[in-house]
């Protein structure tokens, strides 16, 4: 006689299933779609795949945390120039106009040297270094310095709005230093290697998508564990959980941290794909977008902010080229529905569908036939 699991506890064939359908969709999305999709397809997916990795992040940050994150795109953007600034230097090296000297906007805004900054992302493993320990640093100080005094909800939200705007305005103000309002751009090479073919562009693919998978791992892995546990009860009641004698401080710090530094990493990906980093990719609306792209996805679920991501930036491309004049409105109504009909986003519709399914159907009581005693 097969034993019957106890209630709540999963078979070995249901703990099994998640990793297989991981493994199915990784395998599929790396030996397929590459030759299913046309390279300039194939273009556009892997930037909307590193605007999943950002999905991932904040998924973890508001998701699980409680922490309305509206400014990730000075994390993107912090990544993005890290590596735009080495392109730069490899693409001014192999130019035979400026032999290596100084890229073109700072020789026309009048700078006989590089800066400092610029010198230190001269090898390829420093601008990588750099995209992701500099937005881990700041979102650090900044969360430690902001947790601490106990800012949540609504004002930490205004904070980092008002972040993405300063970090805009510096970067349009430094022209000789950062480009300006045009931002970087033409990066025909990578650690010798051209990026314009299609092997490298094949190859641009598969190391998003692996960035993507190690990523989303390793945030399932941590809010599984512990500690995504102290993040929910902290969401859920942030003075109980300090009642309690833990502090929320350095939770709450670590996962804005990682947060940021997977926006970095996407941000370093995003650059070689797109050919292009601009002021205009990373303020305050770019910011919201990303947010709205969990929001539609659901930010409970680490699955469905990444296909929130997805699913929007492919909506707002096909909206585009097929409605040229009212595109936005499409999009917006998109908005409007998802978030009317699925509070939770789609992962939590999902979620609603899978568990009414599965719901045992209770069959009808049957009438209880009374049997009448004979009568003396």
């Amino acid at each position: 006689m097969t034993p019957t699991p106890a209630p709540g506890r999963r078979t070995p064939l249901a703990r099994l299933r998640g990793p297989a359908t991981f493994l199915a969709l990784l395998a599929a999305a790396l030996l397929l779609l590459p030759h299913l999709l046309e390279p300039f397809r194939l273009n556009l997916l892997t930037q909307y795949l590193c605007y999943s990795i950002v999905a991932l992040g904040i998924a973890l940050a508001w998701g699980r945390g409680g922490m309305l994150t509206l400014g990730h795109g000075v994390y993107f953007g912090l990544g993005a120039y890290a590596m735009a600034i080495h392109l730069t230097l490899a693409a001014t090296a192999a130019d035979p106009l400026t032999r290596g000297r100084l890229p073109q906007f700072m020789a026309w805004s009048g700078r006989t040297e590089l800066p400092w900054f610029w010198q230190a992302l001269t090898h390829p493993a420093a601008a990588v270094t750099a995209a992701l320990l500099l937005p881990a640093a700041l979102a650090t100080l900044l969360g430690w310095s902001v947790f601490r005094q106990r800012v949540r909800g609504a004002y930490f939200a205004l904070l980092n709005q008002a972040l993405a705007a300063a970090f805009v305005i510096l970067l349009i103000g430094q022209q000789h230093l950062t480009g300006g309002s045009n931002g970087l751009t033409d990066f025909p090479v990578f650690a010798g290697h051209s990026l314009y073919t299609p092997t490298a562009q094949t190859t641009l693919y598969t190391l998003t998508v692996l960035t993507l998978a190690a990523t989303y791992l390793l945030l399932r892995h941590l809010t599984h564990s512990r500690y995504g546990r102290l993040l929910i009860a902290i969401r859920d009641g942030e003075d109980r959980v300090r009642y309690l004698g833990y502090d929320p401080t350095w939770a709450k710090t670590l996962a804005y941290a990682l947060s940021a530094t997977a926006a970095g990493a996407a941000g370093a990906l995003f650059v070689p794909v797109m050919g292009i980093i601009s002021p205009t990719l990373i303020g305050v609306v770019p910011s919201i977008m990303m947010v709205l792209a969990v929001a539609i996805g659901g930010r409970d679920s680490l699955a469905g902010a990444a296909a929130g991501a997805l699913i929007m930036n492919t909506a707002q491309t096909t909206f585009s080229e097929t409605f040229t004049g009212g595109w936005t409105y499409l999009q917006g109504a998109l908005f409007v529905v998802v978030i009317a009909l699925a509070p939770h986003g789609l992962a939590g519709l999902a979620h609603t569908a899978r568990a009414a399914l599965r719901r045992p159907r209770t069959p009808a009581p049957a009438q209880e036939t009374a049997t009448a005693g004979s009568t003396p």
